[in-house]
């Protein structure tokens, strides 16, 4: 087994700044070609996920949208129903007040 490890080696600038290696670019007519058809892949992929995400905001709402609607009407049947129920024993009707500053 072999314990002795090299160094690694820190390519930096006299500055201080880290030097990136560069990439080679591609050469070959295949190269460039591959290298177009996988930016053009990129692009199909992220328009998919956003009408992915788009389609999950649609179903979202067509879900919610029926759920909000129903607790809005529970909720006004039970307060229409209070409020008979206390006109009908004698008590004054609700007043709201709106405070404007």
């Amino acid at each position: 087994m072999n314990t002795q490890h090299r160094p690694p080696v820190i390519d930096m600038t006299p500055e201080g700044e880290f030097r990136d290696p560069v990439p080679p670019k591609p050469t070959g007519t295949f190269d460039r070609l591959l290298a177009r058809i996988g930016g053009i892949a990129m692009l199909v992929a992220l328009g998919a996920a956003a009408l992915v995400f788009a389609g999950l905001a649609v179903l979202a709402i067509g879900i919610l949208l029926p759920v909000a609607l129903v607790a809005g009407v529970i909720g006004g049947g039970s307060l229409w129903w209070r409020m008979r129920r206390a006109a009908r024993n004698g008590a004054q009707p609700m007043r709201f007040v709106f405070i404007r500053r």
